[in-house]
């Protein structure tokens, strides 16, 4: 008869693993924007200050001027901007406006809990 070994201390340790896998997990991100408007200015320093503080070496910015690639705002179905769309890690998420509010845009991000 073949006796059931309990693994709990294997399963913590890859639990323990796949958190910090999270921790380290790369964010592609997408900044759309309108020119070198203010917002768009704006959006742009906050977004960065923000990915500085709490995404250091773990992210990827593309700043996308929609005055230069237009098709790329029916493509993504862009109807405001600025609007940040965050690819990865999943769930995608879009954020609109100047990026201000930094906890909406942590919340966004899924670096802050509710």
């Amino acid at each position: 008869m073949k006796q059931k070994i309990n693994n709990s201390k294997g399963s913590t340790e890859e639990f323990d693993l796949t958190v910090m896998d999270l921790d380290n997990q790369k964010y592609v991100l997408r900044l759309y924007i309108t020119g070198t408007t203010s917002r768009s200015v704006i959006a742009i320093t906050n977004l960065k200050k923000i990915c500085e503080e709490f995404l250091e070496g773990r992210y990827e910015l593309e700043v996308i001027d929609l005055y230069q690639k237009p098709s790329l705002a029916k493509d993504e179905q862009i109807i405001a901007a600025p609007t940040l769309i965050k690819k990865l890690p999943l769930p995608f998420r879009r954020i609109i406006g100047d990026m201000s509010n930094k906890e909406k845009v942590l919340l966004g991000l899924d670096l802050k809990k509710v």
